[in-house]
């Protein structure tokens, strides 16, 4: 009777597959097996590189390489320095792109019906300046389509262009932004003024990256403390040296062949 119990035992334990526990070395759980080669039955994230590459048509970090670079200016309008930026601009002459800040440009429409008289475009960054990645779709969609509203009062127009703030964004925003006609534009030089850095930083990081079909980052608004000095005190010198160098300096429309107004 024992024997057969013993055998009986044997059995059950072979045919159930009896696996011990495992943990890993830092302590947490083993990774879960896949099924049939399927990584997982949730949609895989993609990294913003991936998103580009797989959303070309709709999410921009460049122009074609060609001599034209678009100087852009994010978190406007502000009173302390977006007047500045646009003096600069005017006296050289040269267009640039706005990304407008909804609940800002509600506070100063003046300095957005300035930005648009004196040929610039402008473009959508949002509300309130959140990171869109943390957003519900619903909460998305009103940063964009609220702040659309507003720019159209003001500018005559509602914006095609859409720079997230921080760059970010996932990939359900990036689907309905290509359902709806809109480009989500990035850059590929990053001043990084937003530090508060000297005016040679701010030169350096510019036109030591520089490169045909740049989209060059800088900032005309900022919070509670911000210091923009550095990117206002190099302007003057960063366009006199990228003309220079050959380049055309262009608003993102001209540069990547896109309307500035959505359809």
């Amino acid at each position: 009777m024992r024997v057969r119990l013993i055998m009986l035992m044997v059995i059950v334990i072979f045919l159930g597959g009896y696996h011990a526990p495992v943990s890993s070395r830092d302590g947490s759980s083993p990774p879960s097996e896949s099924v049939s080669g399927s990584d997982s039955t949730e949609e895989k994230q993609l990294t913003l590189g991936q998103l580009r590459q797989k959303y070309a048509d709709t999410f921009k970090t460049n122009g074609p390489s060609t001599k034209k670079v678009a100087l852009t200016f994010d978190d406007v309008p502000d009173p302390r320095f977006t007047p500045q930026v646009l003096d600069v601009l005017k006296k050289y002459n040269v267009r640039a792109t706005f990304f407008i800040v909804g609940s800002r440009a509600e506070k100063h429409p003046d300095l957005v019906k300035r930005i648009v008289k004196e040929g610039h475009m402008v473009g959508n960054h949002s509300y309130n300046h959140p990171e869109f990645s943390k957003l519900s779709m619903n909460a998305f969609r009103k940063q964009i389509l609220h702040t659309g509203d507003i720019i159209q009062r003001l500018a005559g127009y509602t914006p095609k262009m859409i720079r997230p703030p921080y760059g970010d964004i996932n990939e359900e925003q990036l689907r309905w932004a290509a359902k709806q006609h809109y480009s989500i534009v990035n850059w590929n030089v990053d001043s990084l003024d937003w530090k508060g850095l000297s005016k040679e930083q701010v030169k350096d990081n510019i036109l030591s990256a520089v490169k045909p079909g740049s989209i060059v980052l800088q900032h005309a608004g900022g919070g509670v403390g911000s210091n923009l000095n550095g990117t206002i005190e190099a302007l003057p010198e960063i366009i006199e040296e990228l003309r220079n160098r050959g380049y055309e300096l262009v608003t993102l429309d001209e540069m990547l062949g896109l309307p500035k107004a959505k359809d």
